[in-house]
């Protein structure tokens, strides 16, 4: 008998441009193979703003529509607030983080404590966390099972992702070592808040760090953010430490794999139900293949690329 798993969803009124095209998405390639669906919505902007909160105010009217939609087209979908309450805090400390308080929010400003309660709020020990901006290509329905039997396999496994970008037979696109598998797979250095497929019961427990950057302390010092280092830089240096590691797996076929959109611009948001499509039935360039972020052979990003450059030239 097959484990029970939860997919829990990462979001806030700030991802509503692109949630309304990728949470229906989302839901199609997961929610048939797990037992609840958790949408976590993190209602709290955090002291800083910035670009983690983006249209928070105006956006929440249509971000609540949009879950209760979800929550009527796919049984077993539930919205879950993250609750910042002094009880519940306590709880997701104890459980993670052997009772040290935990940060609201990290030294970017971005989701800190929310990560942790989506974790603490799933029903089940094998959590599915993904960020409301991935999408999902291959479409197996038995990659949770084939994921689930890894990870009860490998005590060495902290975490398992589904393949990162669309599938080649030219291993060398990708950067890590193959890993010995029925199926392609790959053994893999850091963990990524996007997206990892846990047994929560083997995060903790977990340390609390500032940043290992003194650039990224001071920068969290000049836009009065915490001084908190990243969840993914604090779950990948805590892999090291155990010498434990994240495995990357197709399954098999028709195998599930992820992409990640790298920047958000006109071009992105114009093409997204297009590119949704393409991910979806496969049709994707070679040029894609064996990438785990949108590249340009999908969406043209030079806009995007030029505006990023400026914000960190003036940040």
């Amino acid at each position: 008998m097959n484990a029970p798993a939860t997919l829990q969803i990462s979001l806030a009124p700030t991802d509503l441009p692109h949630a309304q095209v990728l949470l229906p998405h989302q839901l199609r390639a997961w929610s048939g193979q797990v037992d609840e669906v958790v949408l976590s919505v993190d209602g709290h902007k955090g002291p800083a703003g910035g670009r983690f909160a983006e249209g928070w105010e105006e956006r929440r009217p249509g971000l609540d529509a949009l879950l209760a939609e979800c929550c009527r087209r796919f049984p077993g979908a539930r919205v879950a607030e993250v609750d910042y309450g002094e009880e519940c805090r306590r709880d997701v400390a104890e459980r993670f983080f052997g009772g040290v308080a935990l940060p609201e929010k990290d030294s970017r400003g971005g989701p800190f404590y929310s990560y942790f309660h989506g974790l603490h709020e799933a029903a089940n020990d094998l959590v599915l966390h993904i960020d409301s901006d991935m999408l999902f290509g291959g479409g197996s329905q038995r990659w949770i099972e084939e994921a689930s039997a890894l990870i009860a396999e490998r005590q060495d496994a902290l975490a398992c992702n589904p393949l990162g970008g669309p599938p080649t037979a030219d291993r060398s696109r990708w950067r890590d070592p193959v890993e010995p598998h029925t199926s392609l797979a790959f053994r893999c250095s850091s963990i990524s808040t996007r997206l990892f497929f846990v047994d929560r019961r083997r995060l903790a427990p977990l340390p609390i760090r500032p940043p290992a950057r003194a650039r990224s302390r001071a920068k969290a010092r000049l836009h009065g953010n915490p001084p908190f280092a990243l969840p993914e830089e604090l779950l990948t240096s805590v892999m090291h430490e155990r010498e434990m590691v994240r495995i990357d797996l197709l399954g098999e076929d028709p195998g599930m794999w992820s992409l990640h959109p790298p920047y958000r611009s006109a071009a992105f948001y114009e093409g997204l139900d297009d590119l949704v499509r393409r991910v979806e039935t496969g049709d994707v360039p070679d040029e894609q293949r064996g990438d785990f972020d949108v590249n340009d052979s999908l969406i043209d990003w030079s806009d995007a690329r030029a505006a990023f450059r400026r914000r960190r030239w003036i940040s």
